[in-house]
């Protein structure tokens, strides 16, 4: 069984955090060679990340905002030293949240529903192969990386790797 994590240290292994609706638990992380279960909502271990590298959650959010506009779905630089950006895929306040760690990212692939009303869904493939479906659009997630590769374009290296999408 999964050990349960009181805390966790989001790092360069960190591909996603997804929240939980467990009792024991509220976030999976999902890293490159392993999951983990952590008491601690994906929100909680974002703001604890931001200040660990010397700012807060508010403050990384507000400076993108400033520069780039964006005023929903803001993406997070965590600490661009070392290429640690994230996004969310709805808004941080709902609880369906995930967050997708874009220097992992290497191509999304939509799903195309049979009807119209069938809910859009979007798979994301990591650099590991790793397969993650998701609820959102193909669009939408795109979007996202998108302005999450200005993001470290600005204010990282400037290298961003092409993602196919």
């Amino acid at each position: 069984m999964t050990p349960i994590l009181k805390n966790y240290v989001i790092n360069e292994a960190t591909m996603a955090l997804v929240p939980a609706a467990r009792i024991d638990f509220d976030t999976i992380a999902i890293e490159i060679n392993r999951e983990l279960r952590i008491r601690k909502t994906p929100h909680q271990l974002l703001r604890s990340a931001c200040l660990d590298n010397w700012s807060t959650y508010d403050g990384r959010r507000e400076a993108v905002t400033h520069h780039f506009g964006f005023k929903r779905k803001v993406p997070i630089p965590i600490n661009p030293g070392i290429n640690l950006y994230t996004f969310p895929t709805h808004s941080p306040s709902d609880f369906a949240c995930n967050w997708i760690f874009h220097s992992h990212v290497q191509a999304l692939l939509p799903a195309f529903g049979s009807s119209q009303n069938t809910p859009a869904q979007t798979t994301i493939i990591f650099k590991n192969r790793r397969q993650m479906p998701l609820d959102v659009s193909h669009y939408v997630l795109a979007k996202q990386l998108e302005r999450t590769g200005m993001c470290v374009g600005r204010f990282g290296n400037g290298n961003v790797e092409g993602i196919q999408y």
